[in-house]
């Protein structure tokens, strides 16, 4: 089966109590929303089988081994369901405390509390459709699991530097592109701190980024992505 990249087009979705009942109950959360998927497919893909999201998974990676690296079919999924207002539980089946999965699969990204959940859908609206990086990560195709790894992330977790400099990295080339020619030694990824420094002091997924160089140094001013503006 050829590939084909994922168009992000628009999705209408039941979302009744009863629907999402016969979603579990089917194995294939597609079908009870989109009875006839080639109609939501782009143009010229090639013929679905039935079996929902592991139909899909024969040519597209939904995810599941977390790379470090952009996905675009996730991402564009993730941004249509959201843009038709659908809840986590319409594709995916959550039971709290022992397993997040999609619906008719058996791969699990971990065993989310009740507030983990409300706490991932309100970082999945940010991501969305918000004004820091989060958002800008996922206009370039970058899901959750991209920065945050195969399990699903809870109220706790973060963002190492080395899962950062997958994509932006190295340093080196970081500092290049920051480098200011009227003043060399202002450079925020070429610091007198050295590179133990985390990415995360600057630069916040889910909130507003900030220029932590600027709590020490007060004039300093400097323009950072996903401030919010």
């Amino acid at each position: 089966m050829s590939k084909f990249k994922f168009a992000l087009i628009p999705l209408v979705l039941c979302l009744s109590v009863g629907a999402a009942a016969q979603n579990k109950a089917a194995g294939d959360a597609c079908s009870s929303c989109h009875p006839d998927i080639a109609k939501v497919l782009p143009k010229n893909h090639e013929p679905v089988q039935p079996g929902g999201v592991k139909a899909c998974a024969v040519c597209h990676n939904v995810g599941q081994s977390g790379e470090a690296k952009k996905n675009e079919f996730s991402a564009k999924i993730h941004l249509a369901h959201h843009a038709a207002k659908a809840e986590c539980s319409t594709c995916h089946a959550v039971t709290p405390d022992k397993s997040f999965t999609l619906v008719g699969d058996t791969h699990s990204w971990g065993a989310p509390k009740t507030e983990d959940m409300k706490l991932i859908g309100e970082k999945m609206n940010s991501w969305a459709e918000s004004k820091y990086t989060d958002h800008a990560h996922a206009k370039a195709n970058v899901d959750c699991a991209g920065c945050h790894g195969k399990d699903l992330p809870v109220s706790d977790s973060t963002v190492e530097n080395d899962r950062c400099l997958a994509c932006h990295g190295p340093v080196e080339k970081l500092a290049a592109k920051t480098q200011n020619a009227e003043f060399p030694k202002r450079n925020p990824h070429a610091s007198h701190l050295g590179n133990d420094i985390a990415c995360t002091a600057c630069h916040k997924g889910h909130q507003t980024s900030v220029v932590y160089c600027a709590d020490c140094h007060k004039l300093w001013k400097m323009n950072i992505p996903g401030a919010g503006n």
